[in-house]
């Protein structure tokens, strides 16, 4: 027996939200797909929070950080990273979320969800051309760094536990790797 899976739109995935029929579920939109995603452990949703603010400060009026908000990608995608640093472009964000011409790099917090973080969501983000993206292994207290979008996948992958990471969009800002990893 072959199981054939309904895909959506993003414009279909819209309207299930404004009629209220994913209310009260924590999901994502992922290739046309909607994922549950997996509820936030307190190391997670500590983590996240702090490296937040963090880059808040150290970014001031250079870019937006966004807390757990989707973005909008053409391939029938809206996740919702646990930090997206994007343009600032103020109200123009009424009218729709961060496209990925607008987004300078994303983080996500995984511990429950790393395998989907480090598989799917690195193809989702490649595909697309977000230059730059995050994992932080909440096991293993590791940043893993996603760079050089290349024909679906990215070319560059590391992995810091300690020291200083600059981000490809800010060469200047020097970040904390601990600030991020294990505040």
């Amino acid at each position: 027996m072959t199981v054939t899976t309904a895909k959506w739109t993003i414009d279909e995935y819209h309207h299930m939200i404004a009629a209220g029929i994913l209310d009260n579920r924590r999901i994502e939109l992922l290739k046309g797909e909607i994922v549950e995603m997996r509820p936030e452990g307190e190391p997670h949703a500590y983590f996240s929070s702090e490296a937040g603010e963090y880059l808040i400060q150290l970014l001031g009026n250079r870019a937006t950080v966004r807390p757990s908000k989707p973005i909008t990608l053409p391939n029938n995608s809206e996740p919702e990273p646990d930090i997206a640093v994007v343009q600032r472009l103020g109200r123009e964000y009424l009218e729709h979320h961060p496209y990925p011409e607008n987004i300078f790099w994303l983080i996500e917090y995984a511990d429950s969800s790393l395998d989907k973080d480090l598989q799917i969501k690195t193809k989702v983000y490649a595909e697309v051309e977000i230059p730059e993206y995050w994992v932080v292994n909440l096991r293993k207290r590791q940043l893993i760094v996603f760079r050089y979008p290349q024909d679906g996948e990215y070319a560059s992958k590391s992995t810091l536990t300690g020291g200083t990471i600059y981000p490809q969009a800010f060469p200047d800002l020097a970040i904390s790797v601990n600030f991020i990893v294990s505040i």
